[in-house]
């Protein structure tokens, strides 16, 4: 198994922070792991992206130039990215910051009202958490167990009562999370 991801969005939607859960989550499994996080002045309100890899076996490299994954929460970034998920693969997309939906029909798009969800939660922070949990409904990559671990590695210990919530939030994504059919 080898599983090449790059999530993209706004800075301050927890893109980078749902990059490193995710490694530290493939971490806490045993795998092999890369992350690499694109920012700059993104993190207050540019585009800001994170690449993700997480196999069974060493990995060559970091750089990629086609994703199996793209998690995109914004148009920017589905303008950028959706061109670069290989045939077969998976794109994931945030209903709410998505003005022109995916268009490519050799991949599966799968849309999920995560922003919606959050707000519905009055609870922003959690937002990535329900993205993760559609990511992991539609490519079980990592476990909950995993990623519980992978939680109270990365949260400051100020944090962890947050947890509960945290996997909740994941709960919920992969309930939300729906593939959309291309309509012709």
């Amino acid at each position: 198994m080898n599983t090449e991801i790059i999530i993209s969005g706004f800075g301050g939607q927890g893109v980078l922070s749902m990059g490193k859960i995710l490694a530290y989550s493939g971490l806490m499994e045993n795998k092999e792991v890369t992350w690499m996080p694109a920012y700059g002045p993104e993190q207050r309100g540019g585009t800001a992206n994170v690449t993700v890899i997480i196999s069974d076996e060493r990995i060559s490299s970091p750089i990629l130039s086609k994703y199996d994954v793209a998690i995109v929460l914004n148009q920017p970034s589905l303008e950028k990215f959706e061109p670069k998920v290989k045939t077969g693969g998976i794109l994931i997309y945030d209903g709410f910051g998505i003005i022109n939906p995916p268009t490519r029909s050799d991949i599966k798009t799968y849309r999920i009202d995560a922003m919606n969800k959050a707000a519905e939660m009055k609870n922003s922070k959690v937002f990535n958490m329900i993205v993760l949990g559609g990511l992991l409904k539609v490519c079980p990559i990592v476990s909950l167990d995993g990623l519980q671990k992978a939680l109270y590695k990365t949260l400051p210990e100020r944090h962890h009562g947050m947890i509960p919530l945290n996997i909740e939030a994941v709960e919920i994504g992969k309930n939300i999370i729906t593939e959309t059919k291309r309509t012709l």
